[in-house]
């Protein structure tokens, strides 16, 4: 997929120029005979070099903008390929300016901002009252039509509340541009739509001042003060920030989500009215915490408790999850069969089950090779397409069914782990057959059975039962 260029053809779309070059994705204008269409394809990047989480991302995008409810405020997914041959995203072209052009000449004008900002609130209140948060909020990731809507783009990161998190299961550390992350997603809570809120401060804060409110972070640790730091206020940096500009901002920018606006509505009807702001002691701050105030926070935020997540528009039960493990060079069939016998009979008696199918593998740092199917991103695709091929014959919906390539030296480590952090019902493991010489994951079922926090079933072919 990497060699492809403009003149190239996907599945019938022909490529144009290429309009941006992402470090997950690039992204081509589409062509016909009569010259650019009004749509747009995005090929995540692959090969030599390339993250797993390029393949992640690319799944997760497209789960949700094949969710979303046609709108303004969100390109329309048109087609997409399957990651198992040829993936892509094929959307609508939006039309517009990306609020990267505004950052760049900040500080703006106080009016200008609560335009700008207003308008992105609502696009969020929009994502936010379908349930999706979009986790990656940045200028450049938003765009705004001839009509002033603002249009969010880029949902590789995002999270549904009514779908599996796959970023949330399968990584362990901070996922995002971390110069707007929220305090909460530093500790990997994906579920609130504040964290948007937050985002949204950092950009109004940026476009006030000219400046980032905390930097850009190169370490976790440095990340890490944003639990217990809080920003230069705007007005210490342009003494003509107006009072309301600064209230809205550092409401945004609290660290506690509870304390931030509840909604994106709120947000947007303060930045469309600011004259009937509530000024509070955030309007008048003129400098940070003095040093024993943040010598305070930063003893509690050892002990920082994120706020729980805002329940979804749509009650939904938690599903349980039974988590098949499946050997990553394993190819008997009778125990795949097996495995299957014993996953419908669980799906049977409680149709909410959702089945995780996960693999464990060694580190991307290990592989060599100049093979597409030895890099990391080949690999990840490789294993992803035997989970696939194993769940197949299931025939269960997307929302009940995922599939996670975990790296780690120590499989039973990383079952373990998953199976802690995502609150596993049950895990389902096959046995080796009588006699042979490779085990499905050697070493590794006593230490499950030992240490998981759940019933385990080794299951073996029904022949040798």
């Amino acid at each position: 997929m990497n060699s492809l260029g403009p003149g190239s053809e996907i599945d019938g779309f022909r490529l144009g120029e290429m309009i941006h070059a992402g470090s997950m994705a690039s992204i081509y204008r589409l062509t016909g005979r009569d010259g650019p269409l009004p749509l747009i394809i995005k090929i995540p990047r692959l090969g030599g070099g390339e993250r797993a989480v390029n393949v992640i991302a690319f799944e997760v995008c497209r789960m949700v903008l094949g969710a979303l409810a046609q709108g303004p405020h969100h390109p329309t997914l048109v087609a997409f390929g399957d990651v198992e041959t040829t993936p892509y995203l094929v959307m609508e072209h939006v039309e517009g300016v990306r609020l990267n052009d505004w950052v760049q000449r900040a500080p703006v004008a106080p009016e200008e901002i609560a335009r700008l900002g207003a308008a992105l609130a609502l696009a969020l209140h929009d994502l936010h009252r379908q349930d999706v948060v979009h986790l990656d909020l940045k200028p450049t990731n938003v765009l705004y039509r001839a009509s002033g809507e603002a249009v969010l783009i880029d949902f590789g990161l995002a999270h549904h509340s009514h779908f599996p998190d796959l970023l949330a299961e399968e990584l362990r550390f901070p996922v995002g541009n971390w110069v707007y992350m929220a305090p909460e997603q530093v500790l990997g809570v994906r579920c609130d739509p504040r964290s948007d809120i937050y985002a949204l401060g950092g950009i109004l804060y940026e476009l006030a001042t000219g400046r980032l409110p905390f930097g850009s972070p190169r370490s976790l640790g440095q990340l890490r003060q944003r639990l217990y730091r809080d920003p230069v206020p705007p007005r210490a940096l342009v003494a003509s920030t107006p009072a309301w500009l600064q209230e809205i901002i550092l409401n945004c920018l609290e660290i506690d989500a509870r304390n931030r606006y509840a909604s994106a509505a709120e947000l947007a009807f303060d930045l469309a009215n600011p004259t009937e702001v509530a000024l509070s002691e955030h309007a008048s701050r003129n400098r940070r915490a003095a040093w024993r105030t943040l010598v305070r926070r930063w003893l509690a935020a050892r002990r920082f408790e994120p706020a729980p997540c805002p329940p979804p528009s749509t009650r939904i039960g938690p599903a349980p999850i039974v988590l098949v493990a499946l050997g990553p060079a394993q190819s008997d069939e009778s125990l795949f069969e097996a495995l299957r016998d014993a996953a419908q009979r669980l799906i049977a008696a409680d149709d909410r089950y959702r089945i995780a199918c996960v693999t464990a593998v060694p580190p991307a740092a290990a592989l060599s090779g100049e093979r597409y199917e030895d890099t990391a991103t080949g690999r990840h695709i490789k294993h992803l397409v035997n989970l696939r091929r194993w769940a197949k014959p299931l025939q269960l919906p997307e929302e009940r069914l995922t599939y996670h390539v975990l790296e780690s030296e120590k499989p039973a480590a990383a079952l373990i782990d998953y199976a802690k952090m995502n609150d596993v019902d049950q895990i389902l493991m096959g046995a080796p057959r009588s006699g042979a010489p490779v085990r499905l994951f050697p070493g590794v079922s006593a230490q499950v059975m030992a240490e998981a926090p759940c019933s385990v079933t080794v299951v073996r072919p029904r022949s040798e039962s």
